[in-house]
């Protein structure tokens, strides 16, 4: 199929411009990166955004998405440039960008981690990051709200599993134009070793800044804010805080109050200096790596106060909610804040009707029988079937899981492919790992019961089934 377009003329909202013009005097091959493919014999278009084009494909390919074509270079691509230039020669397009001066961050680095006991016995079947959380993985928030602010490159650290989190995760690449990668320790590193490790991925010439998350932090992920606030002040590194109302429980990040600039680092203080706590996000100067050496080491109590007392730390406070849903109580309250903010943001994302109560977030995929009472606070994952007269309240039905009619599960998880019976009762912090079978009228107060097990006595304290 060949399509003549005339001159588009585009035009964003962004606040700061540049002009790039594209011309192709023959035809170039148009394609999504699948075998389709379609030629153009004439583009032209001025346009104004910020910070477009940076080191590769992406930034053309995006600029072509906006209005339905991908597109991709017949032969190899040329790139000349340095900070502020970028030129692109196709077979026959050329490209010129006068790229502005404000940088985009385009590299990311979450700390996996080990092996996510906290989180048993969904751990025993998935890497903790890939443990639903709102009907996807934890680390699919992360990756798709890095992406909505210009990552191009997502680095992994971790040392359980990589094969499986790579497998998993490149399906999530293709969809999502991002890379994904993976810096395996052959050791724990602790959280600054993991960016010692994975330096070269994370470091090229433009000097730019880059993200590092912890995978457990679920929160409206305010990455846009954390850049602006990071070119402001000029400092070496930005962290995010949040408050917290018993900070004694914590490590106090105490700062100064009209710039965020951090004076000092206090572990669970006896009296009051403060109710910030580290956030567990932070964008970093390259210059942090020199200050980190190959060898299990803490960013939090070695890394971090070094670059304090040289009043080039900053921190933000972090907008929104904030949860580690490392463990089970806190994934089910993490779950109630995340759906209190997708109700403020996206409403339309929730269910409604009269037999709903609270905010209630269903997969399309899901059926829910007749006479059911569902909510507050509660997912239901793809695949999952809820039969009649069912009561759901503050759990998670993951994908696949049935649960039967008249039975009742509250302040739970429900593991993937897993069966409540009927006239079952699920309470307390009840942990059910993948593929468990709770029987018909079966009683179950608490406790953590391993995959591929079978309940058929009621469980009165909780336990560990094995």
């Amino acid at each position: 199929m060949h399509i003549n377009t005339p001159p588009i003329s585009l035009l964003t909202d962004a606040s700061e411009g540049e002009r790039i013009e594209v011309t192709a005097a023959d035809p170039v091959r148009v394609t999504s990166g699948n075998p389709v493919q379609e030629s153009i014999a004439s583009i032209g278009f001025d346009r104004l955004a910020a910070s477009l084009i940076r080191r590769d494909l992406e930034a053309v390919i995006r600029i072509f998405r906006e209005f339905g074509l991908f597109v991709f270079s017949e032969r190899s691509v040329d790139p000349l440039r340095d900070r502020f230039y970028f030129r692109m020669d196709f077979k026959h397009c050329r490209c010129m960008s006068h790229v502005s001066k404000e940088y985009i961050t385009m590299k990311a680095l979450i700390l996996v981690g080990g092996f996510g006991t906290r989180l048993r016995p969904l751990t025993l079947s998935v890497p903790k990051p890939l443990v639903d959380f709102a009907n996807k993985p934890m680390i699919l928030h992360q990756i798709e709200a890095l992406k909505a602010v210009g990552v191009t490159e997502v680095v992994l650290a971790i040392n359980y599993q990589p094969e499986v989190m790579l497998s998993f995760l490149k399906e999530y690449e293709a969809k999502l134009g991002i890379k994904i990668t993976c810096s395996q320790e052959t050791e724990p590193l602790g959280t600054a070793g993991p960016l010692a490790l994975a330096r070269d991925k994370l470091v090229d010439e433009s000097g730019e800044p880059f993200f590092v998350l912890n995978s457990d932090v679920i929160s409206e992920y305010p990455f846009k804010e954390i850049m602006e606030f990071h070119k402001a002040h000029g400092g070496e590194a930005s962290i995010m805080v949040t408050k917290v109302d018993e900070p004694s429980k914590y490590g106090v990040v105490v700062t100064e109050e009209s710039t965020g600039r951090v004076e000092r680092f206090v572990e669970k203080p006896k009296i009051f200096v403060g109710n910030k706590i580290n956030a567990g996000i932070y964008l970093l100067n390259p210059s942090v790596l020199d200050r980190i050496e190959l060898r299990p080491t803490s960013i939090e109590k070695e890394i971090f106060p070094k670059i304090a007392a040289e009043k080039k730390l900053f921190a933000m406070v972090l907008p929104g909610f904030w949860m580690d849903v490392g463990q089970p109580r806190d994934y089910i309250t993490g779950l109630r804040l995340y759906l209190d903010s997708l109700k403020k943001k996206s409403p339309q994302r929730l269910m409604t009707g009269p037999n709903i109560m609270g905010n209630v977030l269903v997969h399309e995929s899901a059926k829910i029988g007749d006479g059911c009472l569902i909510g507050p606070d509660v997912a239901i994952g793809p695949g999952c079937v809820i039969e009649s007269g069912v009561r759901l309240s503050r759990c998670t039905v993951m994908r696949g899981a049935r649960v039967k009619n008249h039975s009742c599960i509250s302040g739970s998880i429900v593991g993937w492919h897993s069966t409540v019976g009927q006239w079952a009762r699920v309470e307390n912090m009840t942990i059910l790992g993948e593929d468990v079978h709770v029987g018909d009228e079966v009683y179950s107060n608490g406790g953590v019961i391993l995959p591929h097990k079978e309940i058929k006595t009621n469980i009165l304290k909780p336990e560990i089934v094995m």
